[in-house]
């Protein structure tokens, strides 16, 4: 079994792949640095994360060496953390038509 993870719970967008054994085979990441004292905006963090979360599969795919065909199921962080930038993460999950879940 292969999971595909989504992590957006902060200022960070995540995307990572784990087998059912635990076996880490990708796990890269950007990470959303504002501008000195701004601070981080939730519609701000979440075009973010939307910008990088699509290059991010890819990556995360590659790395793994695996195909979409080859995820079984998908998990995203479900909390804590800002909700914007949460749901985008579980928008994402959504857009692949296979079981997922939410995870802490």
């Amino acid at each position: 079994m292969i999971a595909l993870g989504f992590e957006g719970s902060a200022n960070k967008i995540g995307v990572g792949v784990v087998t059912l054994d635990g076996t880490i085979l990708s796990n890269p990441r950007y990470t959303y640095i504002t501008p000195p004292g701004q601070g981080f905006l939730p519609r701000e963090t979440t075009q973010h994360h939307l910008q990088h979360v699509l290059p991010l599969i890819k990556s995360t795919l590659e790395t793994a060496g695996i195909t979409p065909d080859e995820i079984d199921c998908l998990c995203y962080t479900k909390g804590p953390g800002m909700g914007a930038p949460l749901q985008a993460s579980v928008e994402e999950a959504h857009c692949w038509h296979k079981s997922f879940c939410g995870t802490y």
